[in-house]
């Protein structure tokens, strides 16, 4: 069974897309207040990325979350690029992975953990 990625949307990011076709895609979420994209992802892709990020992890909408920022960066790039939805954004995507990885461990230099009193 397939899992679902939703990569979420602000001004910016509607920009990229603006023409491509892909703004039929886009869906409404919180009476609008959020854009998104929902895709399928296969469970051989899924596994993958569960293994490559620790953080990574499936929810109850069986929606994969808790990836890095990199990670959703980099699949938005991929999407912009081809203008598709399509399996070889994802793969084009995977194919990045270490690049990701380097990006994803400088995260933690930018995004210190809050302190709690």
């Amino acid at each position: 069974m397939s899992k679902l990625f939703v990569v979420l949307l602000d001004d910016k990011r509607m920009n990229a897309i603006k023409g491509s076709g892909l703004e039929d895609k886009v869906e409404y979420m919180f009476g609008g207040n959020l854009k998104a994209f929902t895709m399928e992802m296969p469970d051989d892709k899924a596994n993958l990325i569960l293994s490559e990020f620790d953080t990574a992890r499936i929810d109850t909408r069986s929606c994969i979350t808790d990836t890095p920022l990199a990670f959703n960066r980099t699949l938005f790039e991929e999407i912009a690029k081809a203008k598709s939805l399509g399996p070889e954004v994802i793969d084009n995507t995977l194919a990045r992975v270490a690049e990701i990885k380097d990006l994803a461990a400088k995260e933690s230099d930018y995004l210190p953990a809050p302190e709690i009193d």
